[in-house]
């Protein structure tokens, strides 16, 4: 059951800027396109190939530091080669890579944005999609020639040249067939429509389905892919219908499966009549719950991935403003917000307020006063829980 967040606040249950951007307003990270012109006109139509969209653009971890966190049991990563031409992909943790100099492999390192600040700071750069679809910047190191060959991906991807070249070639693939023998999911008859050579800087935007095969130029390569989450029908059902049911619902809700006028039965392994009718009903009593199917998709949106973990912090610092952590997912509707995997019900001011952290990853000193005790209360709690921080005011 969500908490309150309002005039009366009761616990019942369980840096980046956005609202300063214009969406309306051209910006070169999308080649003189708004964010807004770019939706309508690019987003899960066409591609976009963007040079200088971030002009002076630094790598946000060397090839040392991307080596020791593949080496960490909590970070996800991967290591495809192609050495001789036989293509191998292994999960980490990676004790040591290939040589800098060899040709013909890449390291994957997945959820950058968690662990380094720098990371999250490209990925903000993207906010101008929604928060619910936006998933996580990926870095990908090559040597000379690396790469992991041409592939689909289910969802929108924004690739961002940071260091090296790369070269890609890219077409809206009709034969979907994969190869059979190797690893991964390569494409059978790649037939490639564009290509082009990235430079730091340079990025270029694929909506899903469009396939692609990116290689280092000259080794010492690294792009970073900002993607996006695209959950199937079934997938989200399969996540969102044990929330529906993890927490009491009306009285007749709990009521017991009785059949007193079931009769002797000639086939017993037959499921009775009775007990799929009563399982409906049961079912849909939990989606006419008010709320419940939003409280159970903004909880299922914001729940950390296996692989997040957080340290436990301090409480807030009187007079200080507030940040989420770089690791935290913060959405909210009309009714609640969500962090984390916890959702609280919030009205008024305090909702106002609140909202405005999750835009803004960052929350004013002068509005943290604002907020009323029991919010006050649950950011304090947040801030032990490691989801936030005191941060100073110039973050803002």
């Amino acid at each position: 059951m969500p908490a309150m967040i309002g005039a009366d606040v009761r616990r019942t249950g369980a840096a980046g800027t956005i609202s300063a951007m214009l969406i309306d307003t051209p910006t070169p990270l999308l080649g003189g396109l708004s964010p807004a012109l770019f939706m309508r006109r690019h987003w899960q139509k066409k591609p976009l190939l963007v040079r200088q969209a971030v002009p002076g653009i630094a790598p946000p971890a060397s090839l040392a530091e991307l080596a020791a966190l593949a080496a960490l049991d909590d970070v996800e990563s991967r290591l495809v080669t192609a050495f001789d031409g036989h293509w191998r992909l292994r999960q980490g943790p990676f004790a040591r890579l290939p040589a800098r100099k060899r040709p013909g492999w890449t390291l994957l390192v997945q959820g950058l944005d968690q662990h380094l600040a720098a990371a999250r700071e490209l990925l903000d750069r993207f906010r101008f999609a929604p928060d619910a679809r936006l998933d996580d910047l990926m870095v990908s190191y090559a040597s000379e020639g690396g790469g992991v060959g041409p592939h689909f991906d289910s969802y929108d991807v924004f690739l961002i040249q940071v260091a090296g070249q790369r070269h890609w070639r890219i077409g809206k693939q009709r034969d979907a067939r994969l190869r059979d023998d190797v690893p991964l999911k390569i494409i059978a008859n790649f037939k490639p429509e564009q290509e082009f050579v990235l430079e730091p800087g340079d990025m270029l935007y694929l909506p899903p389905k469009w396939a692609h095969d990116g290689v280092a130029v000259g080794g010492d390569c690294m792009t970073c892919s900002v993607g996006f989450r695209a959950a199937t029908a079934s997938d989200l059902a399969a996540d969102l219908l044990p929330r529906l049911f993890d927490e009491p619902g009306p009285r007749q809700a709990r009521q017991l499966y009785a059949d007193p006028d079931q009769a002797a039965v000639a086939e017993p392994a037959r499921v009775p009549a009775a007990l799929l009718d009563f399982a409906r009903q049961a079912a849909d009593a939990a989606l006419r719950q008010p709320l419940a199917l939003e409280r159970a998709l903004g909880e299922a949106l914001t729940e950390p991935k296996p692989r997040v973990w957080f340290d436990a912090g301090e409480g807030v610092r009187a007079g200080e403003a507030v940040a989420l952590d770089r690791r935290s997912r913060m959405l909210y509707d009309a009714a609640h917000v969500f962090l984390n995997g916890e959702s609280y019900r919030a009205a008024g001011k305090d909702a106002r307020l609140m909202r405005r952290l999750a835009d803004q990853r960052w929350l004013a000193a002068a509005d943290v006063a604002k907020l009323s005790d029991g919010a006050r209360e649950l950011l304090e709690q947040w801030a032990e829980d490691g989801w936030a921080r005191s941060a100073p005011e110039q973050e803002g």
